[in-house]
C-alpha cells in the first residue's frame, strides 16, 4: 500500500505507475481515493473544531452555575449536547470514509523502481547475467520423474489415492537428497549470518492481506474451513507477520532471517498442476531469506540476496541465470524483482527456481511495522528471496548431476548431508 500523500500531491505519478503495470482498469480508483480523502479530511477538521468548541463551552458550565446563572448554564449544556451528537455523526462518517479509502488503497500497486523494464507479462522479462556454462551432454537426460522412478524415489500414484493430483511421495535416496538440499540451504544461510527460524505454517487473514494482494491470495492460499486461518504459501508470510504492529529500534536493523517451511499453493491459473512430474505441485518445501532494513539500505540488500541464491546453486554444479522481472510481471506490492533460473539440460532451456523481491514499505505500511529513529517513527523496507524451493530445486539438481548410467553425482558440499556418499547408483 502506498502513502496516500502520493495521491494527494502527485496523482499523475500514481496513474503513470498504474499504466506502466498495464492495469488501466485501476486508473479511476486514483480520482475516487482523492475525492474521498478530501471528504475524510473535511469531516476530521470539522470534528476536531467541534471537539475544541465543545471543551471550551463545557468549561463554562461550571462557572455559570457558580455564578448562579442556571438558565445560561442549561442553555450551554444543550449546546454542548448538540455538539456531541454532531461529533458522533462526524466520527461515523470519518470511519466509513477511512474504510472506503483503505479498501481502494489496498488495490493500488506499489511504485516500481525506475530500473524495472516495461512489459505486459513474463514474456518481456529481461536476462541480466548467466553464471556457469550450460552443458548439453552427448546422451539423453530423462524426464526427472523417470530419473526418480529408476531410483525408486517417486510415487505419485499412491499420493493420488491419498491426496489427489498435485501431491507426491518421495522415497529412499531421492527423499534423502531432497532433505539434504534443504539442510545445506539452511546452513548455507546461517553461515552468511542469517538467523534460522521455523515459523507457524498457518496465519490469520489480517496477516495475509498485509503481505500480499487480494489477487495473489485468491490464486494461492488455502483457507482452513470455519477458522480465520490460511495455510502459508511461503514462510515469508509468517516471518514478516512476526513483526506486525511492532516498532523496531533503528539500531537493531537490519534483521536478517532464513526460514524453513512447507508451502501450500492452489496453483490456480493457466499453468495448472503438472500431471506427471514435480515442477508445479500443491505442496513443496522451501528455505527462504527475509530482511527488514532501513529504506536507504534496501537496494544493497536486494543485490546481496539474489547473489546468495546464485552462489548456492553454483556450489551444486547447477548453471543459473538471473532474469529481471518486467513491470507487468511484478506483483502489486513489489518495487523490483528478479528470478533466478536453473539450466535444464533435458529441455535445453532455463526454468525458475527462485525469486528475489524488494517491497519498499508496502508490507510494513499494511502491517504497521515501523522503525524508531531520532526523527520519529518511520516505515521500514522489507525484502524476501528464495534460497531453495524444492522439489523444483531437486529437478535442477538431478538433471545437472545425472550420468549416462542413471547414477547421480553428489557435489562435495552436499555429501555431509548424504552420509558422505559421492554418488547415488541405480540398484
Amino acid at each position: 500500500m502506498i502513502d496516500i500523500k502520493l495521491i494527494r500531491e502527485n496523482k499523475d505519478l500514481v496513474k503513470e505507475n498504474i499504466r506502466k503495470k498495464f492495469q488501466d482498469s485501476k486508473l479511476p480508483l486514483v480520482d475516487e481515493i482523492y475525492d474521498l480523502d478530501i471528504k475524510y479530511r473535511d469531516a476530521k477538521l470539522k470534528g476536531d473544531n467541534l471537539r475544541a468548541l465543545k471543551n471550551e463551552k463545557s468549561s463554562l458550565i461550571g462557572l455559570l452555575m457558580r455564578e448562579g446563572k442556571k438558565d445560561e448554564a442549561n442553555a450551554v449544556k444543550e449546546e454542548v449536547s448538540q455538539y456531541g451528537n454532531e461529533i458522533l455523526e462526524l466520527e461515523k462518517l470519518e470511519e466509513e470514509l477511512s474504510l472506503r479509502i483503505k479498501e481502494k488503497m489496498m488495490v493500488i500497486p506499489n511504485i516500481i523502481d525506475d530500473s524495472v523494464p516495461l512489459g505486459e507479462d513474463d514474456s518481456k522479462n529481461v536476462e541480466i547475467e548467466k553464471f556457469g556454462d550450460p552443458i548439453i551432454p552427448d546422451f539423453e537426460i530423462p524426464h526427472h520423474a523417470d530419473i526418480c522412478d529408476k531410483l525408486s524415489g517417486l510415487d505419485k500414484e499412491s499420493a493420488g489415492r491419498t491426496s489427489g493430483n498435485g501431491f507426491y511421495y518421495l522415497m529412499g535416496d531421492i527423499a534423502r537428497l531432497h532433505s539434504a538440499m534443504l539442510s545445506y540451504a539452511r546452513d548455507f544461510m546461517i553461515d552468511k549470518g542469517f538467523t534460522y527460524a521455523i515459523p507457524p505454517f498457518m496465519i490469520r487473514s489480517d496477516v495475509v492481506s498485509g503481505v500480499m494482494s487480494f489477487e495473489e491470495m485468491d490464486a494461492m492460499m488455502y483457507k482452513i474451513e470455519g477458522e480465520d486461518l490460511y495455510l502459508i504459501g511461503t514462510s515469508e508470510h509468517s516471518m514478516i507477520g512476526k513483526f506486525k504492529g511492532q516498532i523496531i529500534k533503528e539500531s537493531e536493523l537490519p534483521i536478517t532471517m532464513t526460514s524453513y517451511s512447507p508451502c501450500f499453493r492452489k496453483e490456480v491459473g493457466s499453468h495448472g498442476i503438472e500431471e506427471r512430474g514435480l515442477y508445479r505441485v500443491h505442496q513443496f518445501e522451501k528455505q527462504e531469506m527475509v530482511v527488514l532494513c532501513k529504506p536507504s539500505e534496501g537496494m544493497d540488500w536486494y543485490n546481496k540476496m539474489w547473489q546468495f541464491t546464485v552462489e548456492f546453486f553454483r556450489s551444486l554444479d547447477i548453471p543459473v541465470r538471473t532474469l529481471e522481472c518486467c513491470s507487468g510481471d511484478l506483483a502489486d506490492l513489489k518495487v523490483k524483482s528478479c528470478d533466478v533460473e536453473a539450466w535444464s539440460p533435458r529441455q535445453k532451456k532455463y526454468f525458475e527456481v527462485g525469486s528475489c523481491s524488494i517491497l519498499g514499505d508496502a508490507q510494513a505500511r499494511r502491517l504497521g511495522i515501523r522503525m524508531k529513529t531520532d526523527k520519529g517513527n518511520e516505515y521500514l523496507t522489507t525484502l524476501n528471496n528464495t534460497v531453495l524451493a524444492t522439489p523444483r530445486g531437486l529437478i535442477a539438481f538431478l538433471e545437472n548431476n545425472y550420468n549416462e548410467d542413471g547414477s547421480i553425482n553428489i557435489p562435495k558440499p552436499l555429501r555431509p548431508y548424504m552420509g558422505n556418499k559421492e554418488i547415488i547408483c541405480v540398484k
